[in-house]
């Protein structure tokens, strides 16, 4: 099953809370929710939002690192989700809207190595934080950050099974193969009749998983 790639969101997702949002109510409380709902309405990009708001931020690196394992907490199961899916052959990449400085130390915290992260470039800056999103060929992306990588695994011959919680992650969901998801994700995919799963933690997701691996290899 080495062809099988699961593209994981990360807030919401491997996560039970949203840090992005935890970290602006903490420290740019009430100022950024105004860019929140200009993304809702669709009037601006999920990563002009994170973009905008993380701008309002002027708290430094390590007491932002401090804050993040006081408050971050993984969904049940995941640590061991990665190690199944180490045993089995299959690689795991989190692919996220949220910053690669709190994805790193909550992973690290965790000893959870071997998954692949690509998320928003942090820098710390005295004007605020400043983020950007590199796609798979390097050059930045305004949008499409999550689908730019399923589009990338596509390409090198991976099945791709999307886990997901969000309202952007319909947009990368849609070019996956089969879709485990809670929450909005879970609603718009129901709606739109794509082929998922729901879960509400990731010792679902490995039981779900393993069916669909029977059902794959008996296809093949």
């Amino acid at each position: 099953m080495k062809n099988i790639l699961i593209q994981l969101d990360f807030d919401g997702t491997v996560t039970c809370e949203d840090q992005a949002y935890t970290i602006l109510d903490a420290y740019a409380p009430g100022l950024w929710r105004q860019h929140l709902e200009d993304y809702r309405q669709e009037r601006i990009t999920v990563g002009e939002f994170n973009r905008r708001a993380f701008a309002l931020v002027h708290e430094n690196e390590a007491k932002l690192v401090e804050f993040v394992l006081r408050h971050a907490r993984l969904r049940r199961g995941f640590k061991e989700f990665v190690e199944f899916c180490h045993q089995t052959g299959l690689k795991c990449a989190i692919i996220s809207n949220g910053l690669d400085f709190y994805i790193n130390t909550i992973l690290q915290d965790a000893g959870i190595t071997g998954v692949e992260v690509r998320a928003a470039r942090t820098r710390f800056t005295p004007e605020g934080i400043r983020v950007s999103y590199p796609g798979p060929d390097g050059e930045e992306l305004e949008s499409g950050f999550k689908e730019a990588y399923v589009r990338y695994f596509l390409a090198q011959g991976y099945r791709i099974i999307y886990v997901g919680n969000g309202w952007s992650d319909i947009f990368a969901a849609r070019l996956a193969e089969y879709i485990f998801a809670c929450d909005d994700l879970l609603s718009l995919a129901g709606e739109e009749g794509l082929p998922v799963e729901p879960f509400g933690d990731f010792n679902d997701v490995r039981k779900g998983l393993e069916r669909l691996m029977k059902a794959l290899a008996f296809e093949s």
